[in-house]
């Protein structure tokens, strides 16, 4: 990410609004809305390939956590962000965690990885809202058969800038914002920030010319580049030319910021499994089916 310039260049320009209301379930803990995909959007949002919201959502107290049980995945990494509750997670790889309000998870599925995402225990227990984030983001060919990982992101550890003007903040999750550098590790240039403005703030981002860029509005309203108004929900899709986007909060905001170098690389998808080849597909399965994960 460049620092602001004073002659600044021309603003990255809106290209369309995703608006998508259809919720859906995954497993019996997650009542999520998919943003966008790799199939209804393709290389468009690449190098991202996924956003499913969460919530939020309210679940009464109960003795047996809700979730999605353990399934595999092949070929991608998935970035799970938590606003509200608990998510316990663990994998046939040997790692396990929870992440709670502000944390991070981010998996490296690579050649394949067995894990469950279930709702934490204690927030089982009490009941509670639920909000989250789960990005699905590719990883390029020579690294789709990687060995998993795990990096679990503490939100204490994750750098927190003040905006000029202390119009609000900007968590640096991964990439770099004006020399902050965030705490997770990528195979590609990735910038993901999470921003709060408050009601009248103003601020400007300088991102990579011809990286794919992408605003969630998760709260508020905003008015971007002067001439379009977001409201909660809203995703913009960014032109990849040019540099700058103006934010101004129209009323106190939460915005998920998302811009990446696209892997200009076929796609080939089936559920949980996202390679370059039909046959790579084939052989996930096969691996899956026989124990190889």
């Amino acid at each position: 990410m460049k620092p602001q310039k004073n002659n600044a260049p021309a603003t990255k320009a809106i290209k369309r609004v995703i608006r998508n209301t259809q919720a859906h379930w995954v497993g019996d803990g997650f009542p999520v809305t998919t943003m966008f995909s790799y199939n209804a959007q393709g290389a468009e949002v690449s190098p991202f390939l996924m956003l499913d919201y969460a919530g939020p959502a309210t679940f009464e107290p109960s003795d047996r956590p809700r979730g999605v049980e353990q399934h595999p995945h092949r070929g991608f990494e998935t970035v799970t962000i938590v606003y509200d509750g608990e998510v316990e997670h663990s994998d046939n790889a040997g790692n396990s965690g929870k992440i709670g309000p502000g944390d991070v998870q981010w998996m490296t599925a690579g050649r394949g990885i067995l894990h469950e995402e279930m709702h934490g225990r204690d927030f089982t227990a009490r009941g509670g809202t639920l909000e989250m984030i789960q990005l699905w983001v590719n990883l390029p060919a020579k690294d789709k058969m990687t060995a998993p990982a795990y990096q679990e992101i503490i939100s204490k550890d994750i750098p927190v800038v003040t905006l000029p003007d202390h119009a609000g903040t900007l968590r640096v999750i991964a990439g770099d914002y004006n020399g902050t550098t965030g705490s997770a590790r990528t195979f590609t240039p990735i910038n993901v920030f999470d921003m709060r403005l408050k009601a009248g703030g103003a601020t400007t981002l300088s991102l990579p010319d011809g990286f794919t860029t992408m605003a969630l509005i998760l709260r508020g309203a905003v008015r971007v580049n002067g001439l379009k108004t977001l409201n909660s929900r809203d995703l913009a899709l960014f032109d990849v030319a040019h540099e700058d986007i103006s934010v101004e909060a129209l009323e106190d905001s939460a915005i998920l910021l998302l811009n990446g170098a696209p892997i200009d690389e076929p796609i080939a998808g089936y559920g949980p499994f996202v390679m370059n080849t039909q046959d790579e597909i084939r052989q996930a399965l096969d691996d899956y089916r026989a124990g190889r994960f």
